[in-house]
């Protein structure tokens, strides 16, 4: 089997896993989104470079090993496939001189090896007629055969390939020494020649894209060259195996439509779905002459604009036209003549299937690209399996990656595109936030010394008109004045805590704890009555390190403004959930209240922003709760509907923090 005839190329691999689809052996794996061709596997039917439209396959060349090594050694011979009209339509008669002028000493027609094995097909059908022989003219097919329906190597006919027959017939006439280079459209032949039973007869392989490329580096313009017919031997009817069926022609077998001893099967999709009968004994003709291509003139390498239609014409016109000219007495006594030589061979299984994981192993990978029932399996084929249970399979056998599935990627696309966005707003609001912060800093810090002043000169002057026992309505109103001048105090306070100019206390506590005591004196409030209350914990060990007094504010300020949201709903819950992530501790506060409309999301966490009734809030307490938390290192998150309710997330890391400002 071969090792890296075709490899991808990777600054050329675009992620349209293509060459996965059309891989019958399941040969290509995308590793980190590139497709890697695995050699092991790979059966070399070159269907993966066909559908590159990137080109991104690159195929192992010849040309340095053909025009350093074997042109210097005086005796190389080159021999053509029959299809070779089909990629030079215009100049095929002048291929032949091309190649002399290359320096090959005799150009000789594979068609003529095709001529030596017909015969033998016909005498192989005979002696088996209680098992269907399968033709292995097609390196590709047996290679399948042999890799991946090892049960089928038995049926194999025990026959080279017309490359191989044509080399063995040159190395006994033309002289061990010889170096025999073939030519054709087929990527498979580069591994034919690697395999141990025939790999002492064929030296080199050349496509014909790769003969193109050997003129043009030569400076050898065929069209400006003469005619030349090829060396002898001349071939007849095997010049017809490039085309369906044209093995079953020059073997003179009946291919009756009615007839269902024969088939002729070609193309990749129906090379399968006749191997997969075959196995289950559905099939029992006595002969399948397999092609895995749509005939030789389709080979990966063929190298030609025209179209199937076309190609098959003009190798129908070569081969009407040359054989007029065969002297068929001269042809028989070739064939006569060599009616000894050895063109057999064996083939021998070498089982690369994978085990097909177990049901429960396939049922956890679809999950994982959120497939949890067979009507979320949509079978687009856009990961180059045919189905989601296939693309599970492959991943299973670690021949596919998790994110080749792209209705998955897009879901996790727009998922990643809403964090993001969510990310940005929550960074603009931290960003305005900071400088409120610093604004509100100043501006505490300005007043807080006038404001001492001013509770100073109150509490000298009642001091004063207490001692005289002057007017009582004076005194009151002093003291107004250091009730409200106390009450900026605490205002000013709250703005130095909002703008985290306050030091934390730190101690270990336990956060569930802290919670549900507030739970139990909210509950108790006569305004409260009638709200469900309802805390979920899923871990046991609750113990974090922070500000209890500070967290405790911030807890209590959220879940008061959840029970005033229940106001004038009939539903009357807040659920609150604890659970660990991601290094967090992750505090869920859910109300089934009103909803924050969504004008005011960016705004909840600004000072003196409130939608509360006048002298029902200051405005503060979210603003506040927002930097005691950014304090902790921690974040908090809101998420609301419109009377559905509104869900406050709180993270605090679970590691320990310090407690500098």
């Amino acid at each position: 089997m071969s090792q890296g005839i075709v490899e991808t190329i990777p600054y050329l691999c675009k992620r349209c896993y293509s060459c996965v689809r059309e891989c019958p052996a399941i040969a290509i794996k995308v590793e980190g989104g590139q497709a890697v061709v695995m050699p092991e596997r790979c059966i070399s039917c070159g269907h993966c470079v066909t559908v590159c439209s990137q080109n991104a396959k690159s195929i192992r060349s010849d040309i340095d090993y053909v025009l350093n090594d074997i042109l210097q050694n005086g005796n190389a011979i080159a021999i053509i496939a029959p299809s070779f009209p089909a990629s030079f339509p215009e100049n095929f008669s002048r291929v032949v001189s091309g190649l002399k002028k290359l320096g090959f000493s005799k150009v000789c027609e594979t068609a003529f090896g095709a001529d030596l094995i017909s015969n033998i097909y016909t005498e192989e059908i005979q002696k088996n007629q209680h098992k269907t022989i399968i033709s292995s003219a097609c390196p590709a097919v047996y290679n399948f055969i042999e890799n991946y329906y090892p049960e089928l190597v038995p049926n194999l006919a025990k026959i080279v390939s017309p490359m191989t027959a044509m080399g063995r017939y040159i190395k006994q006439n033309f002289g061990a020494d010889a170096k025999t280079v073939f030519i054709g459209p087929c990527i498979a032949k580069k591994s034919e020649i690697l395999n141990e039973e025939v790999s002492d007869v064929i030296n080199a392989v050349l496509t014909f894209a790769e003969l193109k490329k050997m003129f043009e580096l030569n400076n050898i313009n065929i069209d400006l060259l003469e005619e030349l017919d090829f060396d002898a031997p001349h071939s007849f009817m095997g010049k017809s195996y490039p085309l369906a069926g044209g093995l079953l022609k020059s073997a003179e077998i009946s291919d009756d439509i009615l007839e269902k001893e024969i088939i002729v099967v070609e193309g990749k999709t129906k090379v399968e779905e006749i191997l997969n009968e075959l196995r289950n004994n559905h099939i029992s003709a006595k002969f399948i002459d397999i092609l895995f291509c749509e005939g030789c003139i389709s080979g990966p390498a063929i190298d030609s604009k025209l179209n199937y239609y076309s190609r098959r014409a003009k190798v129908i016109d070569y081969i009407q036209s040359q054989n007029k000219t065969v002297d068929k007495l001269v042809w028989k006594s070739n064939i006569y003549n060599n009616r000894n030589l050895n063109v057999s061979r064996n083939f021998t299984a070498k089982d690369k299937r994978v085990p097909t994981p177990d049901e429960d192993k396939i049922k956890e990978i679809l999950a994982q690209s959120n497939k949890f029932s067979k009507s979320d399996e949509l079978n687009c084929g856009s990961c180059g399996y045919r189905t989601c249970r296939e693309y599970a399979i492959a991943i299973a056998k670690d021949l596919a990656e998790n994110d080749m599935c792209l209705p998955y990627m897009i879901d996790k696309l727009e998922k990643a595109y809403v964090d993001l966005k969510d990310t940005q707003e929550q960074l603009q609001s931290a960003e305005k936030l900071a400088s409120i912060g610093q604004l509100a800093a100043g501006v505490a810090h300005e007043i807080n010394n006038p404001l001492a002043t001013i509770l100073l000169y109150t509490s000298l002057l009642k001091q004063d008109l207490a001692e005289r026992l002057e007017n009582q309505q004076s005194i009151e109103d002093l003291n107004l004045i250091s009730e409200e001048t106390n009450r900026c105090k605490n205002i000013v306070s709250n703005l130095l805590n909002f703008a985290r100019q306050g030091n934390l206390k730190l101690s270990n506590f336990d956060l569930y704890d802290l919670v549900n005591g507030i739970l139990k004196t909210v509950r108790l409030k006569p305004e409260n009555k009638g709200i469900s209350f309802n805390i979920e914990c899923d871990i046991n060990d609750t113990v974090i390190s922070g500000d209890a007094d500070q967290l405790k504010q911030v807890f209590l300020n959220i879940i008061n403004n959840a029970c005033e949201s229940l106001d004038e709903i009939p539903l009357k819950k807040v659920n609150i959930k604890l659970y660990k992530k991601d290094e967090y501790f992750v505090v869920e506060i859910k109300d089934s209240g009103c909803g924050i409309p969504k004008e005011n999301m960016g705004k909840l966490f600004t000072p003196f922003f409130t939608t509360k009734k006048i002298g029902k809030g200051t405005g503060l307490g979210l603003a506040i709760s927002y930097g005691i938390i950014k304090m902790h290192k921690g974040d908090i998150r809101t998420q609301s509907i419109i009377n559905e309710g509104t869900t406050f997330v709180i993270r605090l890391p679970l590691k320990k923090i310090n407690s500098n400002k």
